[in-house]
């Protein structure tokens, strides 16, 4: 569900706000890229940021994993220089027809945007999936704590398990598979779901779509 969520929010507002900010007629545009560039090499650090989370009321809830991550700097600078290179004669042919901004952004920019959409989408769910910082901070219901921090924690029980057990002088070639096995068993029960999704995003990676939208 946060994989899922959190991919759709990400793929939604980062969409938009490139858009915006890929606009020539925006005002305060590099006021605006600058912010988003500094936010890329700055942070608060992790104390100002936790008490935030607190002052939202984000803490301990479903919507810790998915607010935060819903606009990401690095995504955004890639579909600024994307949506940038859309023909504008595409966009002013849509508004001549009466299209209005969000209308020329879902009707227009998004169905040639595909590659994009599609890179945007994986690399935001590849993400969501993978974190879990944020559950081991942030939350404290283990009612919502994800698969990959209970995989992380059964990673690190067995990591002190074997630790413990080699400190007293007891280490077996047994044992030692016993710990690899819980392991790689673990690191590869959370790498398949998200590897199913790869085959139907790959042909999407390819660009070209643009050619023979437009005849100049």
């Amino acid at each position: 569900l946060r994989t899922v969520v959190g991919t759709l929010f990400c793929t939604g507002f980062t969409s938009m706000f490139s858009y915006a900010l890929s606009r020539n007629n925006l005002m305060f545009k590099k006021g605006y890229r600058f912010l988003v560039v500094f936010t890329m090499y700055f942070s608060g650090g992790l104390i100002p940021y936790y008490v935030l989370l607190r002052s939202l009321g984000l803490l301990n809830t479903f919507w810790v994993y998915v607010i935060p991550g819903m606009v990401n700097a690095f995504f955004v600078m890639t579909g600024i220089n994307f949506f940038g290179s859309i023909p504008e004669s595409m966009i002013e042919a849509a508004k001549i027809d009466g299209a209005s901004e969000f209308k020329v952004l879902t009707k227009v920019v998004l169905p040639v945007s595909k590659p994009f959409l599609a890179t945007l989408s994986l690399f935001a769910a590849v993400g969501q999936w993978n974190s879990w910082l944020d559950a081991a901070y942030y939350v404290r219901d283990s009612n919502l704590h994800t698969l990959s921090y209970k995989v992380m924690t059964t990673i690190n029980q067995a990591l002190a398990s074997s630790v413990n057990t080699e400190a007293a002088g007891q280490m077996s070639q047994a044992n030692t598979s016993t710990q690899f096995t819980v392991q790689a068993t673990a690191m590869a029960v959370s790498m398949l779901p998200i590897m199913c999704v790869y085959p139907f995003l790959q042909k999407y990676f390819v660009q070209g779509m643009m050619i023979g939208a437009v005849k100049e």
